[in-house]
């Protein structure tokens, strides 16, 4: 029996940052949790070959990061999303970068993508 649905996905991906368009968050890093849900095809799985590796996620997610400083979070979200989207079997992709220390009366501000039928699969 194959499933009618199939998503991989990470919560609370806890990731430090140089990303921000102020002069102060410039030189410094910056705590990011990173939140994914890929949905892929439904056929058989009998190996990782077969599926998305959810580790696929944070290696993207710190690879991006790596290249420097990101001056948004929307940014970053979308550049994740679009990798995500390249990956074999994806058929859409939901991404939520959460900004923890962005406002000092919220725990969070962020931003959320969704992908829908990624065009390169």
């Amino acid at each position: 029996m194959i499933p009618r649905l199939r998503e991989v996905f990470v919560r609370g991906l806890r990731i430090d940052a140089a990303i921000g368009i102020y002069d102060h968050e410039h030189g410094r890093t910056q705590p990011l949790v990173i939140d994914a849900t890929i949905r892929i095809d439904t056929h058989p799985i009998r190996s990782i070959k077969d599926t998305l590796n959810y580790e696929t996620i944070g290696t993207l997610a710190r690879g991006l990061i790596a290249r420097g400083h990101i001056k948004l979070v929307e940014t970053l979200a979308e550049e994740l999303a679009t990798a995500l989207c390249a990956e074999r079997s994806v058929q859409s992709v939901d991404v939520t970068v959460r900004k923890l220390s962005a406002l000092a009366d919220a725990d969070a501000a962020g931003v959320r993508v969704v992908f829908e039928n990624a065009p390169h699969r």
